[in-house]
């Protein structure tokens, strides 16, 4: 007898078509169709069931939908148990955060801001795309204040067999500058080195003034003060090493009527060369004034104060042009 059921029952489909249903698709658009539920769903197959999950997102269709399904495009499949299911998914991925800052960096420059520039996008969430779509992106209405730097525009993305979205972003500009820093933390005192420094991108609003901008102006420069890693240096915070040390005997010269004289003092600063630094004639016990001309080398500066039991105060340090 139940072999004569199941013939009547093909015979009254007709047009049915016998199929097996899928438990789990992967969609690659935004619609349903009745062949990501069956297999071997006939000529109904690509009929449109109507939209489906969003990127990243899935739908499952219960037993009692799957039925009504089948019954309307004659699909010779009914369900055994109302646990039947199909999960439809369909895969995305979140839109990369360089992507968005690429399309937008290249608006707002267009729009004048700086071409070495950072952009900030605070609160920005990156939307879900199809994960294997490739994504155009695009920015219009882009209103950007040269003052204050900051801008607002509408970010559309789009992408084939994605619904295109379209959000507003908003942020602030940060012109960026390059300037050495060092490697790694520098002590008091150091004497820079090429290999001691590297070229780093650094937020001009964030550059201290007067700040070293070439590695020019470090090489050979003593570090007056601790300097943390990747941290750009002033130049005020820069000297030349000292060739002569305070209570060093040095070797003094003086030029006078064409002859050369020579004699030893002791430093009473330390100084690098060029600077104007104090001395006592080792001899005479006189103080006088003196350019530093080399390691331990000094020579007495025009005019400077014959012998005398009073210490001359200290002269500011000047540098001797050539």
């Amino acid at each position: 007898m139940r072999p004569f059921l199941i013939l009547a029952a093909a015979l009254a489909c007709g047009d049915c078509y016998a199929a097996s249903l899928r438990s789990m698709s992967t969609l690659h658009g935004p619609l349903v169709f009745v062949r990501d539920l069956f297999d071997d769903a006939g000529p109904n197959a690509d009929r449109v069931l109507g939209p489906g999950p969003a990127p990243g997102d899935r739908i499952i269709v219960e037993a009692a939908q799957l039925n009504a399904i089948a019954r309307q495009f004659n699909i010779a499949w009914r369900s055994v148990s109302s646990a039947d299911r199909a999960v439809l998914e369909w895969p995305g991925r979140s839109l990369r955060f360089d992507e968005a800052m690429e399309a937008v960096k290249a608006a707002v420059t267009a729009a004048g801001a700086p071409e070495d520039c950072e952009i900030d996008l605070p609160g920005f969430s990156p939307p879900t795309v199809p994960a294997e779509a490739k994504v155009s992106l695009a920015v219009a209405q882009m209103d950007y204040d040269g003052i204050t730097r900051r801008f607002t525009a509408s970010l559309s993305i789009t992408a084939e067999n994605m619904n295109p979205i379209s959000m507003r972003v908003g942020g602030r500009v940060e012109e960026m500058v390059e300037a050495p820093v060092p490697l790694t933390r520098v002590l008091a005192e150091t004497v820079l080195r090429a290999e001691d420094l590297r070229i780093a991108r650094i937020r001009a609003a964030l550059l201290p003034s007067e700040a070293a901008m070439s590695v020019d102006q470090l090489v050979g420069m003593q570090v007056k003060r601790p300097v943390p890693a990747g941290q750009p240096l002033r130049l005020a915070d820069l000297s030349r090493p000292a060739l002569v040390q305070r209570g060093a005997i040095v070797q003094i010269e003086l030029d006078a009527y064409g002859l050369t004289v020579t004699g030893q003092a002791v430093a009473l600063d330390a100084g690098a060369e060029g600077e104007r630094i104090r001395v006592q004639n080792a001899n005479s016990k006189a103080y006088m004034f003196a350019d530093v001309v080399g390691p331990g080398k000094v020579k007495i500066a025009p005019g400077a104060p014959a012998a005398s039991s009073t210490l001359p105060a200290r002269a500011d340090k000047t540098v001797r042009r050539p």
